[in-house]
């Protein structure tokens, strides 16, 4: 069984470190593909990871390394 709100838990990855990486920003996306739809949950991980980047406290990044 996959976990739920995988999104979420990448958001929460890249609100940890800071960043997002082209890594993460590819898995959100596959997983927005795979489901076809986004939970509310998921939803709001989204838009506070789009607020924390517009304030500047997360980071677009080329990659992790």
């Amino acid at each position: 069984m996959r976990t739920r709100y995988v999104i979420r838990q990448l958001v929460e990855k890249a609100l940890d470190i800071k960043r997002l990486t082209p890594e993460i920003e590819n898995e959100i996306n596959s997983e927005l593909t795979e489901l076809g739809y986004i939970s509310d949950v998921d939803y709001e991980a989204l838009e506070l990871l789009m607020a924390e980047m517009d304030a500047g406290r997360v980071k677009l990044v080329p990659s992790l390394g």
